[in-house]
């Protein structure tokens, strides 16, 4: 079977091909560069574009979106000679496509060796005990550092994030008795402040009780001699007024006093607890007398004062 190609379809077919090649479709979230002859000319941004075929061609698709790298784990020496091991990951995105396409051959390992070498001349500045403690400003300086190289290339640094810090395990051991330590001294600081501040309580505890007491013995003393100064005021008196009877020539005032002492001495006799049987050596006769004496005084104390003079006699 012989096949005849007519010339008018076969011009048909290359303007059909030319005429698709003149349309460019840029999807959402890409940008391409146009080249004319090989050389860089405009960005096309997301739509429909028309170029001329041979003349013009698209350079490079860059894609607009968000990309996240990982750094792989490298092995770190800090400022005190300790070795860590540590990897991150980054957030980057184009910001300029024909930067990215035209100054840097490949972006993505570009970024990776820039943030690692930075990684690297951030942490090895710096202690370990900073390091482990400082994550936050660990990453905000990686961020400045690694984006202001990074513009250079059309490309902006959203984050930079150190995600794991592995010291060695017998640096991780001396740590942890290090902290065990530096608990037990703040334990033992601890205990000791409250042994103190309790004994600084009980010592003023006790001071007040002292004090307490001393200014009750004070109180009680100056009540004892008050008292005793109104009893020793009431045994003048009543002696004054028993010498001025005595003067007088009335004996029975005498004999009240004397059967008052006697009658106070034997109550105290009686109740001693150490006695159990009371021997009174006295005479019975004279305890009479006594009694018959008051009892005159008191009958003469009644006659004065109803007028009548009552029969005297004898206590002796």
């Amino acid at each position: 079977m012989v096949l005849f190609f007519s010339p008018y379809i076969a011009a048909g077919g290359v303007l059909l091909i030319l005429l698709l090649m003149c349309v460019v479709i840029v999807p959402q979230g890409y940008e391409y560069t146009l080249e004319r002859f090989g050389r860089y000319i405009r960005t096309l941004q997301p739509g429909i574009h028309f170029i001329m075929p041979i003349v013009e061609r698209i350079g490079a698709k860059v894609s607009l979106m968000e990309t996240v790298l990982d750094v792989p784990s490298q092995d770190v020496i800090t400022k005190d000679n300790a070795a860590v091991t540590v990897d991150g990951v980054v957030f980057f995105k184009v910001v300029e496509a024909s930067k990215s396409a035209y100054k840097v051959a490949n972006l993505q390992q570009a970024m990776l060796n820039l943030t690692m070498t930075n990684i690297r001349t951030v942490m090895g500045s710096m202690d370990l005990d900073e390091l482990l403690s400082n994550r936050e400003a660990i990453n905000a300086r990686l961020l400045v550092i690694v984006n202001g190289a990074a513009g250079h290339w059309g490309t902006q640094v959203t984050r930079i994030e150190i995600k794991d810090i592995r010291p060695p395990r017998d640096l991780v051991d001396s740590m942890a008795r290090q902290m065990k330590a530096e608990r037990d001294k703040r334990a033992a600081i601890l205990e000791a402040e409250g042994e103190k501040q309790a004994q600084i309580l009980r010592s003023e505890g006790a001071k007040r009780s002292m004090v307490l007491q001393a200014e009750g013995r004070l109180e009680s003393a100056a009540k004892d001699a008050e008292a005793r100064e109104r009893l020793a005021k009431a045994e003048a008196v009543a002696t004054k007024l028993l010498s001025e009877a005595t003067r007088d020539g009335d004996a029975k005032a005498l004999n009240y006093f004397v059967a008052q002492k006697y009658v106070e001495a034997i109550t105290v006799l009686a109740q001693a607890p150490n006695q159990k049987v009371l021997l009174m050596p006295l005479d019975v006769a004279n305890l009479a007398g006594t009694v018959t004496g008051i009892t005159e005084i008191v009958k003469q104390t009644f006659s004065k004062g109803s007028g009548k003079q009552a029969p005297e006699k004898s206590v002796f």
